[in-house]
């Protein structure tokens, strides 16, 4: 039954998050974001919050840095909204998995064209 929780209020956590970054921050350093997932501890004081984001690694990092400081404000509308007895720690992390999977992807591009001209 806990593992049930703690997996509803994650996928409500990703679903909150989502929202905030979207409708609420209004830092010009943050780019275009997709939440990928977000992991929560069994306690629920801590939630790992994985983000794909567009463009190079210096606007990944200024959005990163601007995620961080809006941390304070997104755990206190994540604790209004979700209505949280204790509201868990928020921890930004770089999910590289679709970019991984691009990368993937034109490698066998290039070895599908290769095999048909060689």
């Amino acid at each position: 039954m806990a593992k049930f929780r703690v997996g509803r209020v994650g996928e409500q956590i990703k679903k909150e998050i989502s929202s905030l970054i979207q409708t609420e921050l209004k830092d010009p350093r943050i780019g275009f974001i997709t939440v990928t997932g977000v992991d929560v501890t069994s306690d629920l004081s801590l939630a790992r919050v994985y983000l794909s984001i567009l463009g190079n690694e210096e606007q990944k990092e200024a959005t990163l840095h601007a995620l961080a400081k809006a941390k304070g404000f997104l755990r206190s509308e994540l604790g209004r909204r979700m209505r949280l007895r204790h509201t868990p720690e928020i921890e930004f992390r770089f999910d590289s998995s679709i970019e991984y999977g691009s990368h993937i992807e034109s490698l066998l591009q290039e070895i599908n064209r290769e095999n048909r001209n060689g």
